[in-house]
């Protein structure tokens, strides 16, 4: 074997032991490139889907404050309805509202808004969030765990937080209808429970 090939064969194998030892910043930051340029793709696509929807989203009329009240349950998975407010962003004409539900002794909460996307405002406001959902992403720490997921068909961002048992699940339905509910006392897999009991289905 010449010498070339040698330092060929060597320079090989450094780089090789570099990659592969996960912990080290090249590996890392060929991770962080790769996940970057990942998101970017997918922020492009969504923005070229978007479009169309946008256009579509902006004709629509947003649901009125009596639609959304008519609409919310009185009750969501065993916890009963204890507060509500609806109309908090008509002033900018983006229907919204957000209501509070808890178990007999308080001890386990869900709140959960919703903001239509619908009309010139909604639309706008929501397109947004859209593109948030449109990253890939997952980490965790000695207090919390954040990723992006897909449930029934649409991306979601749960975060937990596991000192106290308190979870946020953010999602898009239907392209439409951007859902924030938070868990106090809850854990991921309940949210999604008592989510799944809004049917938000019947909004649109």
């Amino acid at each position: 074997m010449t010498l070339i090939m040698k330092k060929i064969w060597i320079a090989l194998a450094a780089i090789l032991i570099v990659v592969a030892c996960k912990d080290n910043p090249v590996s890392k930051k060929i991770k962080e490139t790769r996940e970057n340029v990942s998101n970017t793709t997918n922020a492009v696509k969504e923005m070229n889907k978007m479009g169309d929807d946008i256009k579509e989203l902006q004709k629509m009329e947003p649901l009125t404050n009596e639609e959304l009240k008519e609409w919310l349950p009185d009750e969501v998975d065993g916890m009963k309805r204890i507060a509500y407010k609806a109309g908090q962003a008509s002033y900018m004409k983006i229907a919204s509202i957000e209501a509070t539900y808890a178990n007999e002794d308080k001890s386990k909460k869900f709140k959960f808004q919703v903001i239509d996307g619908a009309g010139q405002m909604g639309a706008a406001a929501t397109a947004g969030m859209r593109m948030l959902f449109s990253q890939d992403f997952e980490e965790e720490d000695e207090y919390k765990t954040r990723r992006t997921v897909k449930k029934n068909g649409n991306k979601a961002i749960e975060e937990y937080k596991k000192n106290n048992n308190n979870s946020e699940i953010q999602l898009m339905e239907s392209n439409r209808f951007y859902i924030k509910a938070n868990g106090t006392n809850m854990d991921i897999d309940e949210t999604w429970d008592a989510i799944d009991e809004l049917d938000v289905d019947d909004l649109g």
